[in-house]
């Protein structure tokens, strides 16, 4: 009988397990447990990774996370100008400031090497 468990639990470890995954009816994304994301995360990071998979984790029936593929980050110059823009004005105060601090800062010697 010891023998017998033994090659069929051999058997099973080269099957892949299926995971307890549902479809959420709210997003279309895919929901699975804390749990069986834990137990099988590696699959997990082959379906995202290959195949454009997301995934919500829960905990306790509750959306925790989401795991899906990084989405790579775009900033360009016109973001910049925007976010730039969007700041609130100093004050004259500031300008007064940055005067005086730039005025009180030693000079640097010039470099022997150029001429």
């Amino acid at each position: 009988m010891r023998r017998t468990k033994r090659k069929n639990m051999h058997r099973d470890r080269g099957r892949k397990t299926q995971s307890r995954e549902r479809l959420s009816h709210a997003n279309g994304r895919r929901t699975i447990s804390a749990t069986e994301a834990a137990r099988s995360f590696s699959e997990l990071l082959d379906r995202i990774s290959y195949r454009g998979e997301s995934f919500v984790i829960e905990r306790g029936g509750e959306p925790v996370c989401e795991m899906s593929h990084v989405k790579p980050l775009r900033f360009t110059g016109a973001d910049l100008l925007s976010l730039l823009y969007s700041l609130p004005k100093p004050d004259p105060g500031y300008w007064d400031t940055l005067a005086e601090a730039t005025k009180q800062r030693e000079t640097v010697p010039e470099s022997p090497w150029e001429s």
